[in-house]
């Protein structure tokens, strides 16, 4: 990562600290971020809350849905909805020019990890007697549209009171939680694992549930959990 290109994700961070709450974001190269969570995002008091970031997905297009939460019919996931660990969420997923897709999303593991798995990111004293939780999840596609290069990152980790676990965007390969764009070729039952990294705040505190905040599901309606 240049020193040019540093500077500037910092500088677009201070121009958005007021819309969003800010997060860690680790580099492999030594260096690391504070950048703003996406538009409309929560976090509770202390926690940060960015979507996982790769290389691919630099200046792509954000996901977007579209329209009101779904109610559920036909098999799709309805707003608020919780599912069981290893269970499948049917919904409707756009990404940058791969409109009206359709994707089974499952959150298939949530791993407690070790605060030393952390040192590759160079983030310090940020994350400081932190505990690493891995998000495991599995993306299908279940339509006829080809979802090449899109990403499905919108997902969090939630504490034991339903709080947001602190999460972290990483910039180049982290090899215990492995996060990329969907491959060419991402058709009709395609499948694609991937990994998200949350923060619990201390070893007494357990990163307990995942969240899918993505569009229909982001704010202002409900995301969908898993526990």
């Amino acid at each position: 990562m240049s020193t040019t290109s540093m500077r500037t994700t910092t500088l677009g961070a201070i121009g958005l600290a007021v819309a969003g709450t800010l997060a860690l974001t680790g580099c492999k190269n030594g260096n690391e971020e504070l950048t703003p969570a996406p538009p409309g995002e929560s976090a509770s008091a202390g926690a940060a809350s960015p979507s996982a970031t790769t290389p691919s997905e630099a200046g792509s297009p954000s996901a977007t849905g579209g329209g009101e939460a779904p109610a559920g019919a036909n098999g799709t996931a309805k707003s608020g909805q919780t599912f069981k660990i290893g269970e499948a969420a049917e919904m409707p997923f756009s990404y940058g020019n791969n409109k009206g897709g359709q994707i089974a999303l499952t959150v298939t593991a949530i791993e407690q990890g070790d605060p030393a798995d952390l040192e590759p990111l160079k983030l310090g004293d940020k994350v400081k007697g932190m505990i690493p939780y891995y998000i495991r999840y599995s993306v299908k596609n279940t339509g006829t549209t080809d979802l090449s290069y899109s990403s499905v990152t919108q997902i969090k980790g939630l504490l034991g009171d339903g709080t947001e676990a602190q999460r972290v965007s990483v910039i180049g390969k982290f090899e215990k939680c492995a996060n990329e764009s969907l491959p060419k070729g991402f058709t009709n039952g395609r499948t694609q694992t991937s990994c998200a990294l949350a923060l619990a705040p201390s070893a007494q505190t357990k990163v307990t549930a995942a969240e899918y905040w993505g569009n229909p599901y982001g704010y202002p309606n409900k995301g969908l959990v898993w526990k």
